[in-house]
């Protein structure tokens, strides 16, 4: 599947386009938590880079109030509105219809709201008071929803050629130096600045996206569909199957397959890790290995929080790691564990399957203090050169009191 590009002068250019959450942001628990459901990374873009690529504009965001509070406002003008539900993933097929729909209508799969073009702004949540006077339409077009936090591992295969095609269709990739040891050099496109030496790459089962200012140390071994998106580390002698997406300023090593690590977080030390997702701000210690398959090869399932219970993932499910959290040396993490936002997992035997957030100590059940969770997240940032900005704190603040 193509990206569709440079579309000029379409109708969509003349309008504020606007990715909107729905109901099932409380499903992508916990990854949902700190951000609205548009940034979460699968593939090498998140699903707002995505539409903004493809179109060639910003898009702006719908969300929870207290995310909603420190987003940029939407522009008063007097061009109409493009509403998108953000939790579709973006297909060719699905963006021709969007673009093409008719003031105050709304397009739907069946019980899905799909998007909303309109005159006016619409309020969260989008709901059918709101709609009442619309248009109703009913897209025959496939619709993939991200719709559980594993749901970002199951498509990232996918995403991964896909926004692959895009940058290099759209883009020019910097030479490879001569030192590496290269399989299908055509499906690999390295950004300039990148520092790539003596490294193993094979891209024969699926491309390979190095970003800006990344390093792949020697002896880093990679199996595609992969990225490293920019001023990412892959740390000497990595190894790395795909398909897997590492954020940017993340720092990653040992043996890792199939999982979606957003920023600035770390996995730099040798133990594996497998099918799982790791939130922005996360440190896995040296030795901690991923469970992600039952000895029974059954079915795997996760907590789900917001539903109160467990639901199935199938055959292959790795942690779950919500931002801000920490995992000690040596820790062993069960199949399909779930852990929520500034949890600390210690090396106590195998991990429980589900840690709450705001944990300090999973063997008491003992909850982080509010202000050490705030100062321990801002010495973590301090060493990537970044700041705890006062909407950080807000957010925090702000799930903390939800406890």
């Amino acid at each position: 599947m193509l990206f569709v590009y440079f579309y000029k002068n379409v109708k969509c250019l003349r309008m504020q386009i606007v990715l909107f959450d729905t109901s099932v942001r409380t499903q992508l628990y916990p990854f949902s938590l700190i951000r609205p459901l548009a940034t979460l990374r699968s593939g090498i873009f998140t699903m707002q880079e995505r539409w903004s690529a493809v179109l060639g504009k910003d898009v702006s965001l719908l969300t929870e109030a207290y995310l909603q509070q420190h987003l940029p406002a939407q522009e008063i003008n007097n061009d109409d509105f493009l509403y998108i539900n953000a939790s579709i993933v973006f297909s060719t097929e699905l963006f021709n219809e969007v673009i093409k729909l008719a003031k105050e209508t709304a397009l739907y799969k069946g019980d899905v709201l799909v998007a909303v073009c309109c005159s006016n702004a619409l309020s969260f949540p989008i709901e059918e008071e709101q709609l009442a006077s619309f248009k109703k339409q009913t897209t025959e077009s496939a619709v993939n929803l991200l719709a559980y936090p594993f749901d970002l591992v199951r498509m990232n295969d996918a995403l991964l050629r896909m926004d692959f095609d895009f940058i290099k269709r759209t883009g020019k990739s910097a030479t490879l130096s001569s030192t590496n040891t290269v399989i299908n050099p055509e499906q690999i496109f390295i950004e300039e600045g990148a520092e790539v030496e003596y490294c193993h790459l094979n891209a024969s089962s699926g491309p390979i996206y190095i970003g800006k200012h990344a390093l792949l140390m020697e002896g880093t071994m990679i199996r595609g569909p992969f990225a490293a998106l920019d001023e990412a580390v892959v740390k000497m002698g990595s190894k790395i199957y795909g398909a897997t997406s590492v954020g940017r300023k993340c720092t990653v090593g040992g043996e890792i397959k199939n999982a979606v690590f957003f920023d600035y977080s770390n996995k730099a030390h040798d133990g594996y890790l497998g099918d799982a997702v790791i939130g922005s701000w996360c440190n896995i210690g040296a030795g901690a290995s991923c469970s992600n398959v039952k000895n029974t090869a059954g079915t795997v399932k996760i907590w789900n929080q917001p539903l109160r219970k467990w639901i199935a993932a199938g055959n292959k499910c790795g942690v779950m790691l919500g931002d801000y959290s920490k995992v000690s040396i040596n820790a062993s993490l069960t199949t399909g564990m779930v852990a929520g936002i500034c949890s600390h997992i210690l090396n106590d035997g195998l991990s429980p399957k589900f840690v709450k957030d705001f944990t300090w100590d999973i063997r008491t059940g003992e909850k982080y203090i509010f202000e050490k969770a705030l100062s321990d997240i801002e010495n973590w940032m301090q060493m990537k050169n970044k700041t705890l900005t006062n909407a950080d704190k807000s957010v925090v603040e702000y799930l903390y009191g939800q406890l």
